[in-house]
């Protein structure tokens, strides 16, 4: 039977932003009420990878979840190498030139949402429901497609990119010396973002995007069929890579809500949100969600409830800029990439040459898209 208790805040969904809100509001020792599908393990054939900044490091450990990550799931990325689809055109960054300690982390998903939900069972703040129930301010933390956003009479128009993400979990025949690669190559991009996971220190997350006949091409071959493709693709920059998981696929599309909140509800994370994953920022923007809300709850005046209209304005004002910035940036550069127009394609292997020229512009893009923490 649910609990009568009026909960501070009711939290909807279960997915990573979802999970880490509760926990970091749950720090602050607001009663919170998750509501979500029942607790359930971590799938055995999640093939999703994370590219984690520093910001969202921060608020992992903040909420005690980081350290306690095994370590092969939670693999260093210390340079990475993006290339055009012309030859010499290439734009390398290195954590040491950042003066950083590494540029992210590829954290394997499932570990993390296993590690998440054994958090929450130990916080005595945190209650799960079934049914929605009275609460001073709603997060709705639903996804991309989230009723309780459509409730509210939020628009969201998806604005879909022809294209699909392909991702596997991959092993190489060399090791991945914590490099990742990727490839802009009209209309397709390819990353293998190093990992450590099924073998350690030759193992690659691959988010292939493509169109979705190709998606469908690459999902029906065989293994042999689809890992000379893969190689083909790469040129065994990154060594002769196999295939060590199921292939799965999901489309791609640019949203962003008309609004995030109002009095009594808050929107974060893909109900607020989504970009295309050349940047691999969509999760990092929904951390960022949760650690600016947190903030401004933390701060509020103690007259001020926790759905306060005008309250939820500042969280609101926070993120528009940075969530507009990255879904603008990244839609560009998509727009940029898959064009085929052959004054196009000068310009951005040339551009990628001349930026790799440029040591101040590339730490200003690494900050941007990295966060401006170390780690």
């Amino acid at each position: 039977m649910e609990s009568k208790q009026r909960f501070g805040v009711l939290v909807r969904g279960e997915g990573a932003v979802g999970r880490s809100l509760a926990l970091a509001l749950a720090a602050q020792g607001l009663q919170v009420a998750l509501l979500g599908a029942d607790e359930a393990p971590a799938r055995p054939d999640d093939v999703r990878t994370y590219a984690l900044n520093a910001e969202a490091v921060a608020l992992l450990k903040d909420i005690k979840v980081w350290d306690a990550l095994p370590a092969e799931a939670r693999t260093p990325v210390y340079d990475m190498c993006i290339r055009g689809d012309q030859a010499g055109a290439q734009l390398d960054f290195s954590a040491w030139q950042q003066g950083r300690s590494e540029l992210a982390f590829i954290v394997d998903a499932a570990a993390l949402d296993q590690q998440l939900l054994t958090a929450l069972r130990f916080s005595p703040h945190i209650q799960r429901v079934s049914q929605p129930v009275p609460a001073e301010l709603e997060a709705i933390c639903e996804g991309r497609h989230s009723n309780a956003r459509a409730a509210r009479g939020v628009q969201f128009d998806l604005k879909p990119y022809a294209q699909h993400g392909v991702a596997a979990r991959l092993v190489s025949s060399r090791p991945h010396q914590g490099i990742a690669h990727q490839w802009f190559r009209a209309p397709e991009v390819l990353a293998l973002l190093p990992f450590d996971r099924p073998e350690p220190e030759h193992s690659f997350g691959l988010v292939w995007s493509v169109a979705p006949e190709r998606a469908a091409e690459l999902l029906a071959m065989d293994d042999a069929s689809f890992e000379l493709a893969l190689n083909e693709a790469s040129g065994e920059a990154a060594g002769c890579l196999r295939l060590a998981s199921a292939r799965a696929a999901w489309p791609l599309n640019l949203a962003q809500a008309s609004e995030v909140s109002g009095e009594g509800w808050v929107l974060l994370g893909d109900a607020a949100h989504l970009v295309h994953p050349l940047a691999g920022q969509g999760l990092n923007l929904g951390l960022a969600d949760v650690a600016c809300l947190a903030r401004v709850l933390a701060l509020r005046e103690a007259w001020r409830s926790l759905g306060d209209a005008r309250l939820l304005r500042r969280y609101a004002r926070e993120r528009l800029l940075p969530t507009l910035a990255m879904g603008h940036m990244t839609d560009g550069l998509q727009r940029l990439f898959a064009s085929e127009a052959p004054a196009l394609r000068v310009l951005r292997n040339e551009g990628l040459h001349f930026l790799n020229k440029l040591p101040l512009v590339k730490r200003l893009l690494i900050d941007k898209a990295l966060g401006n923490l170390t780690t």
